[in-house]
């Protein structure tokens, strides 16, 4: 049988409804906190759009540093939501439930953090209307078409675009929950919200197609989105250290390695603090932790192939950097860092059941983790444009200044603030799943035995 007491229907309403009705102090206090952050990089970001890009650490020829670093690290957290939701939905895996909702908001979330990347390293915000629509109606010429940077767009807005259906679907159940327990004005929107949901068969039924279909649909884009980003890399012309065809699926692992590890951090501490003990329990953290060591184990072998892969082909480009990374400090603290915590560390960590199974380790496992994967991208993307390039007649390392540093962490308390305010609005554990959960962890009778209706993976 699966851990942890049975819970009625009442109980399931009453539990993760709470987050809607009730305002705590520290509730507010924590989200004014975050707006505060925000606010604060938003100033940022205003006073580099009126002084120009030289109050940033850019200059030729790294002409990508910490935005464009932040904007593939978000990229990979979204990829949460499809291994999440869609994998194991597919697969059938029980112990997704309680985190699938979690996964697929913070993908949407993690989306429109990104996208939020390249509008800001563009110093002018207005012009990215020739990147989304290739064609300069200011001087009748065209931008090169052929650039993997023109794929972006079309990438990140189907998975968006998607991902956002995805969820909706998905809520409908819930939302008619709220409507039918609240009254006034909180009522009448959630009903129209709902769309009528009366929870009759044929409803049902579509509603389960749909979450199939969707599932099925949204792997490929998953797939594509983090390729078409790798490619960003990969086909640049001027930078031979990034010609690597191992890039694609070295960055889609270890989008699933990020992803999966900011869920676990976001469900531990929403576990925490709302109280939701018995529906996010230390059998899933187990899970998790299972899935988890697969991942990092699957993304370490791509890193020691691309790592051994530049040493191989004896090109100066890659020769250079990687003797830049593993000989000159501090550029070698950072590369034994970076593999240390986003491998070692954890992976050693959850080794042991006993690690597995208590949420606040798994916290600074998975914030290792992440510690990790951003330096990863940071250091794939500064070192090789740090060597000297082709026709660049400056030679010039790089170091972020303090407005990049508050537009960056900025990002990161914006995507707390928008979970917590889902929170506030919706529930972020799918009351449904976790009722169909309940029914089918009873025991049935076959033939002359009693057995679990569902046995749980181990």
């Amino acid at each position: 049988m699966q851990e942890g007491r049975s819970l009625t229907d009442r109980e399931i309403n009453r539990g993760l409804l709470n987050t809607l009705f009730e305002n705590p102090t520290w509730y507010w206090t924590t989200v004014g906190a975050l707006a505060l952050v925000v606010v604060a990089s938003m100033c940022a970001a205003g006073y580099m759009f009126n002084q120009g890009l030289g109050v940033t650490g850019l200059n030729r020829p790294v002409m990508w540093g910490f935005f464009i670093t932040n904007f593939v690290f978000w990229i990979g957290i979204s990829h949460a939501g499809v291994m999440l939701s869609a994998i194991l939905r597919l697969s059938k895996a029980e112990w997704r439930r309680p985190a699938t909702r979690a996964a697929e908001v913070l993908t949407v979330f993690s989306l429109m953090t990104a996208m939020l990347m390249p509008l800001i390293h563009a110093g002018r915000p207005w012009r990215l209307f020739y990147w989304v629509f290739p064609y300069d109606w200011a001087r009748g010429v065209y931008p090169n078409v052929r650039s993997a940077l023109v794929w972006d767009p079309s990438a990140v807005f189907t998975y968006l675009t998607s991902s956002i259906l995805f969820v909706y679907i998905a809520l409908l159940p819930d939302l008619a929950v709220i409507r039918d327990t609240s009254t006034g004005w909180r009522r009448k929107i959630y009903g129209a919200l709902c769309m009528g949901w009366r929870g009759n068969p044929r409803q049902w039924k579509l509603q389960v197609i749909a979450g199939v279909l969707l599932s099925a649909l949204i792997l490929p884009v998953f797939v594509s989105v983090h390729s078409i980003v790798s490619f960003d890399f990969s086909m640049a012309i001027a930078v031979k250290s990034w010609h690597s065809t191992i890039f694609p699926p070295y960055f889609v692992i270890g989008a699933v390695h990020s992803g999966v590890a900011a869920v676990v951090i976001v469900m531990a501490i929403m576990r925490s603090l709302f109280g939701w003990h018995d529906y996010v329990r230390a059998e899933h953290f187990d899970a998790l932790g299972r899935l988890l060591i697969v991942v990092a184990t699957a993304w370490f072998f791509f890193f020691v192939l691309e790592f051994l892969f530049g040493l191989y082909s004896l090109e100066g480009d890659e020769i250079a950097v990687k003797h830049f990374l593993t000989d000159q400090a501090p550029w070698n603290w950072w590369f034994l860092t970076f593999v240390g915590t986003t491998y070692f560390i954890p992976v050693g960590m959850w080794l042991f059941r006993g690690i597995r199974r208590n949420p606040w380790l798994m916290i600074v496992a998975c914030v290792s983790v992440n510690i990790g994967m951003w330096l990863e991208r940071f250091l794939i993307i500064v070192p090789g444009l740090a060597q000297k390039q082709t026709l660049s007649y400056v030679w010039y390392t790089y170091g972020p200044s303090a407005v990049e540093v508050v537009i960056v962490f900025g990002t990161f308390c914006l995507v707390s603030m928008l979970m917590l305010l889902f929170a506030k609005v919706f529930p972020l554990i799918p009351i449904y799943d976790v009722k169909e959960g309940e029914i089918l962890r009873q025991e049935i009778k076959i033939g002359r035995r009693t057995v679990p209706a569902v046995i749980r993976e181990e």
